[in-house]
């Protein structure tokens, strides 16, 4: 369970609990580099509905998520946004359930996704292959995983030939310059 998650729900089990209010709506944000914290939750909107100073407040629901959650190590106030700064136990548990579960980070697969074609490698069979083939290599097959773990259906290919610039030249050539003539019909 995310954090935020986690500390909605206790501020709501305490408000229901201290003023038997079901309030749920807290806005919760990355706490300004110029703070102490992690997390900010703004409390305007329970300063309103509760009638009371901000700072009281503050540290009223700071206090109580502090003795009641193994979350949070600290907290300060300033005017109505409480700054609330998380565990090491908590980064801890959340990296430990990431690891534990083999899909994290991956979107499940969707039937209707389109086929997504990633070309990659594709050396030319005339010329020896070089550290830019590797680097395109592993580019391109980086790309194929991330577009499959973000839900996407991947059909990876190379194109093995001989038909780099050169063969592209001589086709703009013949087009230009050939007359339509083919080997054949030369005399």
């Amino acid at each position: 369970m995310d954090i935020n998650t986690i500390i909605k729900s206790e501020f709501s089990k305490y408000l229901r609990l201290k003023y038997e209010i079901d309030f749920h709506d807290f806005e919760i944000q990355q706490t300004r580099k110029d703070f102490e914290g992690d997390i900010t939750v703004v409390i305007f909107p329970l300063i309103k509905l509760l009638k009371k100073n901000p700072v009281k407040l503050g540290n009223e629901l700071g206090t109580f998520i502090l003795n009641n959650s193994q979350q949070v190590t600290g907290f300060n106030v300033i005017q109505g946004f409480l700054n609330l700064t998380i565990s090491s136990f908590y980064y801890l548990e959340f990296l430990k359930n990431c690891l534990n579960d083999d899909n994290y980070g991956f979107v499940k697969l969707s039937s209707n996704s389109p086929i997504y074609l990633v070309e990659y490698s594709s050396p030319n069979t005339n010329k020896p292959l070089h550290l830019g083939h590797i680097r395109n290599i592993l580019l391109g097959f980086s790309i194929s995983k991330i577009l499959e773990a973000s839900g996407k259906r991947i059909h990876k290919t190379q194109i093995i030939n001989d038909r780099g610039i050169h063969i592209c030249k001589s086709i703009v050539a013949w087009l230009k310059f050939g007359n339509n003539e083919t080997p054949s019909e030369k005399k």
